[in-house]
């Protein structure tokens, strides 16, 4: 195989997917493959922008370490690489650099919050989550706003349905966060 023919199966990286220019599309790579998404219609941003806003209160307010908003690239493989945009995540103190790098970042959160879309298909839902905690995500809650719910995930393959009247729960993750379910959903 010729060197130019190397070069033109070489599968896109986390660099280049930086590189790319603006489309108005949100862009992940997952295993060496752009994936284009629509932006966010309302009902998803409102509920990941309260979930923002409470997680970034809280974490603040007790030193916890940093929540970054949707949008923000973490790479979590390499060979092929992945660049995940959850739609907010956590970084503890103990994982979170001194400061975080103006492209992607490349610490793991703590915690990842995922808010299902109408369009989103289960399969690449769950695939999303597996990623996630083998990544060393130590906690990822899947919000699922059409039947109202928050599925919690560990990386031992615990899941978790928790429902309207059930807190949602930092754990040991997020000390001290609490908020009802249904709270996301007024």
């Amino acid at each position: 195989m010729s060197v130019a023919s190397l070069e033109r199966t070489k599968l896109p990286t986390a660099e280049d997917l930086w590189l790319m220019p603006s489309n108005g599309s949100r862009r992940e790579l997952v295993r060496g493959v752009v994936r284009e998404m629509p932006p966010a219609g309302g009902e998803h941003g409102e509920i990941a922008g309260d979930l923002l806003v409470a997680l970034g209160a809280h974490v603040k307010s007790h030193r916890l370490g940093r929540v970054v908003a949707a949008e923000t690239g973490f790479v979590i493989a390499h060979d092929p690489d992945t660049v995940r945009a959850p739609d907010c995540a956590f970084l503890s103190n103990a994982r979170a650099p001194d400061r975080l790098s103006k492209r992607y970042v490349e610490a793991t959160p703590d915690l990842v919050v995922e808010v299902v879309s109408p369009d989103d298909r289960a399969e690449e839902v769950s695939d999303k989550v597996d990623q996630w905690l083998r990544a060393g995500v130590s906690l990822v809650w899947v919000v699922h706003p059409r039947t109202r719910i928050v599925v919690t995930h560990r990386p031992d393959g615990q899941a978790r349905i928790l429902r309207e009247g059930d807190t949602l729960s930092g754990d040991e993750v997020v000390p001290g966060f609490e908020l009802t379910v249904g709270q996301l959903f007024e």
